[in-house]
């Protein structure tokens, strides 16, 4: 089970051109993914409001060039827009494999006055993958308000715990299809995409902290697999911005179910489809 992982910057690449069918056959090149996670999706956000955009709606867009794939959009910004149409903007999942629940996680936004913010969300779908199911979580961070960003991570661990406590359970409570239906949770976890957060910073630490009920911690795969390695540059490789060197924001987090599975992490620091540089974590 391979999981491709990337913020793709409203299909912009570094070339500053708008193209969801670069963005996929990028990932295909990359990776013969089975989930794609992507972050940073827009619709009818046209320029100025977006650099170089149009008015498509590219959940739809990258949806059509994927036949085949499950696809569950996560909007987190909603606007009106002229014409009654909405703009949106927020992360997707498009999967392969047979997709069971699918949860949407509204992420907290605490105030801090005099910051840019938007909505946030966390996206989850679980995943019936060949080796036993998989709660695959996809998400974007706060990028201006470190309080905000703080707050997230802080909801990010409570939703890795309270499913990880429903999957203790394992038991079905309601099994008539409808609304309180039951579906049995998995241990095994992926928490991915660009939490805006540096690898050596202390909310990088807070991820992987322990927990006071038990739960098992999270870690970082990377770390697993390459322990005491540097941890590589995922943004501003190919466009620095003022202030600012190569930064290492994108991440794959996985509980401990789930680091028993991996067999290899690869990044693709080559790619210009996008100003940040794309993940793939593979299970067996």
């Amino acid at each position: 089970m391979k999981i491709l992982t990337w913020n793709v910057q409203w299909c912009r690449g570094i070339d500053g051109r708008v193209d969801p069918a670069r963005i996929v056959a990028e990932a295909k090149r990359i990776a013969d993914f089975d989930v794609l996670c992507l972050q940073e999706v827009a619709d009818n956000f046209p320029d100025p409001r977006l650099a170089g955009n149009d008015e498509r709606d590219q959940f739809a867009a990258i949806a059509a060039l994927l036949p085949g794939f499950e696809v569950i959009p996560g909007v987190a910004v909603d606007h009106p827009g002229e014409g009654g149409r909405r703009r949106r903007f927020g992360n997707m999942i498009l999967s392969r494999l047979p997709v069971r629940q699918v949860f949407r996680w509204l992420l907290p936004h605490p105030l801090q006055p005099n910051t840019p913010w938007m909505a946030r969300i966390a996206v989850e779908a679980v995943i019936a993958a060949p080796g036993g199911d998989v709660r695959v979580i996809t998400t974007h961070l706060e990028w201006y308000s470190e309080r905000q960003r703080a707050a997230q991570v802080e909801a990010l661990r409570r939703i890795y715990a309270d499913g990880h406590a429903h999957a203790s359970e394992a038991r079905v409570t309601t099994d008539d299809g409808g609304t309180f239906q039951t579906f049995v949770r998995p241990k095994a976890t992926v928490i991915c995409g660009d939490f805006n957060l540096e690898h050596s910073s202390d909310l990088h630490a807070r991820m992987v902290a322990p927990f006071a009920d038990g739960t098992p911690a999270l870690a970082n795969a990377f770390e697993l697999l390459n322990p005491g390695a540097p941890y590589p540059a995922t943004f501003c490789i190919h466009n620095v911005m003022p202030g600012y060197g190569q930064l290492h924001c994108d991440f794959f987090f996985v509980s401990p179910e789930a680091a028993a599975r991996i067999t290899a992490w690869q990044i693709d620091q080559d790619t210009q489809a996008s100003d940040h540089q794309p993940l793939v974590l593979t299970l067996s």
